[in-house]
Parts: structure tokens; C-alpha cells; sequence
């Protein structure tokens, strides 16, 4: 499988726009800012959310979403994906009828960013759910994913303010997607792997954003043993990550990481001295311990 099946698009004129300022001499610049419009995502005939995103790849954003939030279930046939870019709207429609009354009447807003939101018995179903053993995730690898993953052109690079996650393989990263809410990057991964059969068993999610509850939920959810980022953890992402044994690696940044969960799946195979530093076009995108500047 070669690497990036889908990479980030900088270029696209869609997705940032020139916006004239001064900086802090006074001089005049043109600083890229990314887009951000609203998208409804409709299940059927109801409508179920509205996510504010940077507006590519709608169909695997709407149907991730649907799965993450338990409303599209893995044996679902989707018989159409309607898009209407001037509306601002997408409908998934699928064999089998539903309704969600209920369930939208219980939500969660979590601590993701533009408002990330979960519906229903989404973190209670958690304790039903444990990962299992077996599987490796090698030093080689994470470093190798690290640098391919922050060197290869992207909005996270261009203009910041947004965040990015990566489905990996190994040492290959396979699918980049962004968006202003790491939730929706998410989404987008995994209405790719439900639309493309992935299978999630010798996956590794990278994500540059915190390693919260949402993060550690979605992945589980999703079926991959290992999550990793350049930033930080929350409390509540480690226990959970712990009880479901998902190995959590953050702070990954040049030859630098910290693991606190599912620690029994790492092999150090890679000699530290080998291992180059985080170069400083990365290291500036962090504006605190949990580089979070950028995003």
C-alpha cells in the first residue's frame, strides 16, 4: 500500500484565503487563513447536526460522524450520498429506517475544537469495548511517521489554526485529513475506512491535537490498538485509554515521546542517537507544553 492515499491540499483555493493585516512592525502582510462553513448532515430525512468545517471530503466527513455517534451501524448499506454545495447540506440515506428522536435529545459538548458534540449513550458504551492484545508498535516507526507526517506539505504548515490526523500503517502514513475541529479529521477517517472496508487491527491513528476523552472514544470505537500525537494528554483520555487497552503515545516530538497507556505493545528498535531532532518550523508551531499553539 503506497503512502498518503489521500494528502492534505494547500493549494486548494476552497480551503484558506489571503486576508491583508500588518504584523508588529506595522508592515503590510498577507496571512492565509483557512475557511470555515457550516455543513448539516442529515441521516434519512432528519436532520441530525450542523459542524462547522473547512468543507472537503463531505461524504466521509457526514458518514464518519454518523458511525462515531452510533447512528450509522458497521453492517448499514448506504444507498446514496447526496451533496448540495449551495445549501451547505449532505444526506446519507441507507437501506434500513431510522430515527434518532431520542438520542439527540442527550448530548455531550466535549472539549474538541469549534464545539465538538456527542450524542447519547456514546461514552457510557465505552466499558463494553477493550481493544485486544497482541500487536506491536516499533520506535522506528513512530519517528518515521513523525517526520514524513511534518514535512509533507499541508494547512497545518501554511496557516495553522487547524488540526490534522493521520491513519498509518507501520511506518507508512496513509490517510491525512484536516479540519478546524480535530472531530471532524476524525470523522473523515473513519467514514474512509467504512467506505473502503479498512481494517483497523495493524492501524496507527497520529493526530497533531490533545489526547483527550473524544480522542481516545473515536479511536477506540474505531478499532485501532495505537493513537499517538505531538501533544499532550488529558486525565481522563489515559484512564479510559487504559481500560480499553489502547496504547496512547504523546509529546512525540523529534526523538521525544511519553507513553501512558498499553505500554506492552512498544519495541525500542530505534537507536536515540540515530534519531534526528524535530526541526525548529515544527517546534514553533507549539505555543505551550501541549503544543496546541497551532490548532
Amino acid at each position: 500500500m503506497r503512502e498518503f492515499e489521500i494528502a492534505p491540499t494547500p493549494d486548494d483555493p476552497r480551503l484558506s484565503v489571503a486576508v491583508a493585516g500588518v504584523d508588529e512592525t506595522g508592515a503590510a502582510v498577507d496571512v492565509r487563513v483557512v475557511t470555515e462553513r457550516p455543513l448539516t448532515i442529515f441521516l434519512n430525512a432528519q436532520e441530525i447536526v450542523t459542524a462547522m468545517t473547512i468543507g472537503d471530503h463531505p461524504d466521509l466527513l457526514a458518514v464518519g460522524y454518523l458511525l462515531n455517534q452510533h447512528m450509522l451501524k458497521p453492517d448499514d448499506v448506504i444507498r446514496a450520498i447526496e451533496h448540495d454545495a449551495d445549501l451547505g447540506a449532505i444526506v446519507v440515506r441507507t437501506e434500513r429506517k431510522t430515527n434518532y428522536e431520542e438520542k439527540l435529545k442527550k448530548k455531550v459538548q466535549t472539549s474538541g475544537c469549534a464545539q465538538g458534540t456527542v450524542f447519547g449513550d456514546l461514552l457510557e458504551s465505552l466499558d463494553d469495548i477493550a481493544l485486544p492484545p497482541g500487536g506491536e508498535l516499533r520506535t522506528s516507526w513512530l519517528y518515521a511517521l513523525a517526520k514524513k507526517i511534518n514535512t509533507v506539505p499541508s494547512l497545518y504548515l501554511a496557516a495553522g489554526a487547524i488540526h490534522g490526523c493521520v491513519l498509518c500503517r507501520r511506518d507508512e502514513p496513509l490517510v491525512y485529513m484536516e479540519d478546524v475541529g480535530r472531530h471532524n479529521a476524525v470523522d473523515k477517517i473513519a467514514g474512509y475506512m467504512f467506505m473502503n472496508g479498512i481494517d483497523p487491527a495493524d492501524k496507527i491513528f497520529y493526530t497533531t491535537g490533545r489526547l483527550t476523552s473524544e480522542m481516545v472514544i473515536k479511536t477506540v470505537k474505531m478499532g485501532i490498538p495505537v493513537l499517538a500525537s505531538r501533544s499532550g494528554f488529558t486525565a481522563w483520555g489515559v484512564e479510559l485509554a487504559r481500560k480499553a487497552n489502547l496504547t496512547v503515545v504523546g509529546r512525540l516530538r523529534g526523538r521525544r515521546f511519553v507513553a501512558l497507556s498499553g505500554l506492552e505493545r512498544i519495541v525500542f528498535d530505534a537507536p536515540l542517537h540515530a534519531v534526528e531532532d524535530e526541526h525548529a518550523r515544527h517546534r514553533r508551531k507549539s505555543a505551550g507544553p501541549d503544543g496546541e499553539g497551532a490548532a
